[in-house]
């Protein structure tokens, strides 16, 4: 076990000094964040349904004694409005919408949500036609809408009093990672890049090896209680530095030195004493709804769904493109025309810059910008190639002399991206995908790159909402790659959602 230590320490340091360094460096009083957050869904979830059911009383019935005739009883539909809230409300939490497992993943949560309230009024519904109930359909249809959004917002809410709280270090999980070094080191890297899953690794469980430990890992504690290292971690010694340092979750990575057997040992303690247990599987940049679990002979198998545009899917994606292109350049008319001419009149050069790009599987169109460099910019670029500030591939100055005036406000914001909406009604260019490259750069591509290509390329995309220019070369491939291996139409909305916000932001932009 080697523990994360902030103060410079001797391997041979004196055992009785470790108890009190671990509770300097990890307070235990990080545990109770969990149940203060769950506290606060079932409040947030409580007043939604209050105030949905409420609300959807005087909006059908206004101030009407009404209720629900079964035969010779009637209901008052207060009383059904409180049955139905307090279903609702219990179904939250037997459909697993409070889970741990969900605890800061707004994406998902949102999911279970509206797929938990939709079985229920499915159920409701089915239940009213079989037993012929005469519900006041009204009344469910504005209820549904209303407890939907309102749940979603107290939940959001909720999750972003979490994130702040965890930008401040507290609410986080007391984590030990265990394996081999090398995996050990790359999942400690991930958590900490990425600190709204919750993981606070408070320590790691690994063999000696001659593989390099990351900066912040190079001074270390030995195991307390004269627990040695020996050649590999044991379910033992997993158990004693949960005990010693108060672990709240066990993270395996995929090289972990442990039987099968052991594994399921450990999970059985783990289990008893309220610690989560959870595995690395070693697959990367692959979505969630790609992934398959599947028990055989009582062995979890995970399988991964093969990646394919179907027709109707690239229908689904074509129709939104026309429909979202053609509404943009009839909304941003007068500011198209507006910008043409300010280009135009700047220099009076040309207002529009159309240069070769590389499109879907490799076919060439010319992609329209408003022009934002002098005319001569391409001739002037071959002066400045020593001073390239771009990564891999791309060329990139942060103050590049051949910016106009105009254009460099209107690549401050994007501007100069808008006549892109033509080139996607053509067909060209989708709204949401990867960045569409020069030909001089698909030529030095290596060959899994050309995976890009197998979509149409977009204004914007993950690299768009992830930093923009500020990324390197590696980091734009790997964005590209996974939005190619894992598209939906949802994640298209969420990207074209957070665009906004990078655009406004000026994240990464020049």
């Amino acid at each position: 076990m080697l523990k994360v230590d902030q103060i410079a320490r001797a391997e041979n340091a004196e055992v009785e000094e470790f108890p009190r360094l671990t509770e300097e460096l990890v307070p235990r009083s990080l545990g109770g964040w969990r149940k203060s957050y769950v506290r606060l869904m079932l409040t947030s979830d409580a007043l939604a349904l209050v105030l949905t059911l409420a609300a959807t009383q005087l909006i059908r019935f206004q101030l009407e004694n009404a209720g629900l005739h079964l035969g010779a009883v009637s209901v008052p539909y207060w009383a059904v409005g409180v049955a139905l809230a307090l279903a609702w409300w219990v179904h939250l939490g037997l459909s697993g919408t409070r889970d741990v497992r969900l605890i800061g993943y707004g994406l998902e949560e949102t999911r279970e949500v509206v797929s938990s309230t939709l079985v229920l009024f499915g159920t409701v519904a089915l239940f009213s036609f079989a037993l012929n109930i005469p519900t006041a359909r009204s009344y469910v249809l504005i209820a549904l809408p209303l407890g939907l959004c309102l749940l979603v917002l107290g939940r959001f809410a909720v999750r972003h009093r979490l994130a702040k709280s965890r930008q401040a270090g507290r609410s986080m999980s007391r984590t030990l990672v265990v394996g081999r070094m090398r995996g050990v080191a790359e999942l400690v890297d991930s958590l900490r890049g990425n600190p709204m899953a919750g993981f606070a690794t408070t320590a790691v469980y690994a063999p000696p090896s001659k593989y390099p430990l990351p900066r912040d890992l190079e001074h270390v504690q030995l195991p307390p209680n004269g627990l040695s290292l020996h050649d590999r971690p044991s379910v033992e010694g997993v158990m004693e530095v949960c005990h010693q340092l108060g672990i709240e979750t066990v993270i395996m990575s995929s090289n972990v030195p442990l039987s099968t057997r052991e594994i399921r040992h450990l999970s059985w303690q783990l289990t008893d004493q309220h610690i989560r247990l959870v595995m690395e599987t070693g697959l990367t940049d692959i979505a969630g709804p790609r992934i398959h679990m599947q028990q055989v002979a009582g062995l979890p198998l995970i399988h991964v769904a093969t990646p394919r545009l179907s027709r109707s899917r690239a229908l689904t994606k074509r129709l939104m493109d026309i429909v979202l292109s053609a509404a943009a350049l009839l909304v941003l008319s007068p500011v198209l025309v507006a910008l043409a001419l300010v280009v135009r009149t700047h220099d009076g050069g040309p207002a529009f810059f159309a240069q070769e790009r590389v499109g879907q599987d490799g076919s060439r169109f010319k992609m329209l910008k408003f022009r934002s460099m002098r005319t001569d910019a391409e001739q002037v670029r071959e002066l400045l190639e020593g001073q390239n500030e771009g990564h891999g591939l791309l060329f990139k100055l942060k103050e590049d002399p051949r910016i106009t005036g105009p254009g460099t406000w209107m690549r401050r914001y994007s501007l100069d991206e808008l006549p892109q909406f033509l080139n996607v009604l053509k067909g060209d260019m989708s709204i949401v995908g990867p960045r569409p490259p020069l030909p001089s750069e698909v030529d030095l591509y290596e060959d899994y790159v050309h995976r890009r290509m197998r979509v149409k390329p977009g204004i914007t995309g993950l690299w768009q909402v992830s930093g923009r220019s500020d990324l390197n070369w590696d980091q734009s491939v790997r964005l590209d790659l996974y939005y190619v291996e894992n598209w939906s139409p949802v994640q298209d909305v969420l990207i074209m959602v957070r665009t906004l916000k990078a655009v406004l932001a000026k994240e990464g932009a020049y």
